[in-house]
């Protein structure tokens, strides 16, 4: 039989695991998360484009940045819409 002292233990270690899912729930749909994102994509692929020589890297690298915001910002959109008609539990 577990004991109260055992029981709190097990109450606190809950209480830490919740604090630490919350915390990656608020990180997931959170806009500093999507701009480190579209900042690393944006790096990546005009380093990428530098390295292959093509014409304005840093310019055209902007292209894949504003495509992915863009799409994370219709997500709650289709999300919406996919729970209303496709999603019946």
């Amino acid at each position: 039989m577990a004991t109260i002292r055992d029981l709190e233990r097990e109450i606190q270690k809950i209480k830490e695991r919740n604090q630490r899912v919350e915390a990656d729930k608020a990180w997931e749909v959170s806009w500093s998360r999507k701009v480190v994102i579209a900042g690393v994509t944006y790096v990546a692929i005009a380093l990428f484009l530098l390295v292959t020589n093509f014409e304005k890297p840093w310019e055209s690298a902007i292209v894949p940045a504003i495509g992915f915001l863009l799409a994370n910002m219709t997500i709650p959109l289709f999300k919406n819409l996919w729970r209303q008609y496709i999603y019946k539990k």
